[in-house]
C-alpha cells in the first residue's frame, strides 16, 4: 500500500504524541519510586524532572551526528524507549530489594530515557522535513509532542497509579509505545532499505516477545523485591494514589508499613495508642466529640470508645484504602475491635489542613495521627498554620495531642514540634514512652491553658480495660532527662520557612 506524504506525517505526529505520553509517565513513575525509595517527594520529583530534561538536552546534541538512516535510527529508539518504560520500575524494584543504591539506577534510567526522547524529536523534525514546509513542521512535531505529555501526566495521575499501579503502567505504556512505532515503520518501510527492513521486523518480534515476559512475570519479581526488604512475610501489598501500604506477619503478629516506613505492630501497638488516648481523655471532662486526623489503622479509635460518654468521633484520612483497610481487613478488624464500625464514627477521606479550614465544629479532643514528617508533603501538617487551625477548632477545655518522632532518635525533630505548638499559642507537655518494635516514640501535649505535671500524674486509669497503661506508669510518661543534642536553636516550623522534615531527616536514626 502507498501512503501519501500527508499520511506519512500523520503517523510520525502520532509516534511523537505516544512518546510524548510514555515520557512524561516514564518521570513520574521514577519519581515516585525515588519518593518511596529514597524519601522527600518533592527533592525526588525535582532531581528525576531536571536530571530527565537536561538529558532530552544532551539527546537532542547528539542527535547532529546521525547523518544517515535517520528512519532506522528513530525506529531503533523508539523500540529502545519501549524497552526502557516497560521495565523502568520492575529494575527499580529488584534493585532495590538486593542492593542499597537503587537511587543510582532509579538516576541513570531517567538519563537514558531523557537521552531517547532528546534523540527522537530532531530525528522526528528531520524525517517530516521531507512531508512538510518548515513552518509546519517544527511546530507540529512540539504540539504533538507537548499535548502527548498532558495526556499522560492525566491518565497517571487519575488512572495509571490509583488502578494500575506501578507494576502494570509501564508496560501498557510500553506496548503504547510499541505499537505506534510499529504502524509508524509500516508506513515509512519503502524509505528504509530492504536489509535494514528485515532487520526491524525481527527486533520487533523480539522486543514484543520480551515485553511479553515481562509484564508475566512483573508481579513475583516486584513482590520478591519487596519482601527482601522486610524482614517478615508480606501479606498485603496495595498502591495506592497516596502511598504504598505494606502489611507483614510475623508468627502471630501483624505490622503495618506506609511507604517503607513501620507504623505500627500488633505485638505492642497498644504501648503506643494507650498513652496517647488515655491521658487527653482524662484531662478533659467532656468526650462528645472526638477529632481523629489519620488514624486509619482504627486501632486510637478503639481506645477512644472505652468511653462510654463518647457520642460522635470524626476520623479524617487522606486516604481511603487505609480506611478501607481499617474498616474491612481481617486483620485490622480484630486488632481495632470492628473500632472502624462503630455507628458513632464518621469517615472522611480528605486531605487534614483543608478539613480543619472548612468544618465548623469544635473538638473536645484533637487526636494527630499521622506518619512522620519525613518530606515537605507531611512537614505541612506540623506547622504553626496547623496547629492554630488545630488550636481555633478545640474547645476551651479541650486537649489536642500529636505524634511527634522520637525524643532520641529524632531529638531536633520533637523539640520543633513542642516549640512550634508554643508558637500557636498552645500550653505544651512532651511525653514518651519505649515501644518494643519502634523504639522510643514521643507526643507532644497541649491545651489552651497551662496543666500542671501534678493533674497528669493523679490520672487514673484503673477502671479502663488496658493491656499495659497503668497508674504507676503515667508519672514516666511526661518525665524526660536532658535532650542528647543541642535544641536552643532549633526554629519553628511554617508552611513559608519548613525545618521540621530537615530535622527529622537529619536525626539520629543510625542509632536506631
Amino acid at each position: 500500500m502507498a501512503y501519501t506524504k500527508k499520511q506519512k506525517s500523520l503517523a510520525l505526529k502520532i509516534a511523537l504524541f505516544a512518546t510524548g505520553i510514555s515520557g512524561i509517565v516514564a518521570e513520574y513513575i521514577l519519581s515516585t519510586l525515588a519518593s518511596y525509595f529514597i524519601g522527600n517527594a518533592i527533592l525526588q520529583f525535582t532531581l528525576i524532572v531536571s536530571i530527565m530534561l537536561f538529558a532530552m538536552g544532551l539527546g537532542s546534541r547528539f542527535s547532529k551526528f546521525f547523518t544517515k538512516q535517520v528512519i532506522v535510527y528513530f525506529i531503533l529508539t523508539e523500540l529502545i524507549l519501549s524497552i526502557l518504560v516497560s521495565f523502568s520500575a520492575l529494575v527499580s524494584y529488584v534493585v532495590y530489594g538486593v542492593t542499597d543504591v537503587s537511587w543510582l539506577v532509579i538516576y541513570f534510567l531517567s538519563i537514558l530515557i531523557g537521552l531517547l526522547i532528546g534523540l527522537e524529536i530532531p530525528f522526528a523534525t528531520r524525517i517530516n522535513d521531507e512531508f512538510e514546509e518548515l513552518r509546519l513542521n517544527i511546530s507540529n512535531i512540539l504540539e504533538k509532542d507537548y499535548f502527548g505529555s498532558l495526556i499522560g501526566g492525566l491518565f497517571f495521575a487519575f488512572v495509571g497509579l490509583p488502578y494500575l499501579g506501578l507494576t502494570y503502567t509501564p508496560f501498557l505504556l510500553g506496548f503504547l509505545n510499541l505499537g505506534v512505532s510499529y504502524y509508524l515503520f509500516r508506513v515509512l518501510k519503502e524509505h528504509v532499505s530492504l536489509k535494514a527492513r528485515k532487520r526491524l521486523e525481527i527486533t520487533y518480534v523480539l522486543v514484543t516477545v520480551l515485553i511479553l515476559l515481562g509484564l508475566y512475570f512483573s508481579k513475583p519479581i516486584v513482590q520478591y523485591g519487596e519482601q527482601v526488604k522486610y524482614k517478615d512475610k508480606i501479606v498485603y501489598s496495595k498502591q495506592t494514589k497516596y502511598q504504598k501500604i505494606v502489611v507483614t506477619k510475623w508468627k502471630q503478629w501483624y505490622s503495618l508499613y506506609i511507604n517503607g516506613n513501620q507504623q505500627l505492630s500488633s505485638f505492642d501497638e497498644f504501648m503506643y495508642h494507650e498513652p496517647m488516648v488515655h491521658l487527653p481523655m482524662n484531662l478533659t471532662k467532656s468526650h462528645a466529640n472526638i477529632l481523629v486526623l489519620g488514624g486509619g489503622d482504627g486501632c486510637l479509635v478503639r481506645e477512644v470508645f472505652k468511653y462510654e460518654d463518647v457520642q460522635k468521633v470524626t476520623l479524617v484520612d487522606l486516604d481511603p484504602n487505609m480506611v478501607d483497610l481499617g474498616k474491612n481487613y481481617s486483620v485490622f478488624k480484630t486488632l481495632n475491635n470492628n473500632a472502624m464500625n462503630d455507628p458513632r464514627l464518621e469517615t472522611i477521606t480528605q486531605d487534614a489542613f483543608n478539613f480543619l479550614e472548612e468544618t465548623k465544629e469544635k473538638y473536645d479532643v484533637i487526636y494527630v495521627d499521622l506518619p512522620d514528617p519525613n518530606n515537605l508533603d507531611l512537614n505541612k501538617l506540623y506547622t504553626k498554620e496547623f496547629y492554630k487551625l488545630c488550636k481555633l477548632k478545640l474547645k476551651k477545655d479541650g486537649v489536642f495531642i500529636t505524634q511527634a518522632g522520637s525524643p532520641y532518635y529524632a531529638t531536633k525533630a520533637f523539640y520543633c514540634i513542642d516549640k512550634t505548638l508554643r508558637a500557636a499559642g498552645l500550653k505544651t507537655i512532651p511525653m514518651h514512652n519505649q515501644i518494643l518494635t519502634l523504639g522510643e516514640w514521643g507526643w507532644v501535649m497541649a491545651k489552651h491553658n497551662s496543666v500542671s505535671k501534678r493533674e497528669i500524674i493523679k490520672v487514673n486509669v484503673s477502671e479502663l480495660n488496658l493491656k499495659w497503661l497503668n497508674n504507676n506508669v503515667i508519672p514516666q510518661l511526661i518525665a524526660f532527662g536532658k535532650p542528647l543534642t543541642d535544641t536552643t536553636g532549633i526554629k519553628v516550623n511554617t508552611i513559608f520557612s519548613p525545618k521540621l522534615y530537615i530535622y527529622y531527616r537529619e536525626g539520629n536514626w543510625d542509632l536506631y
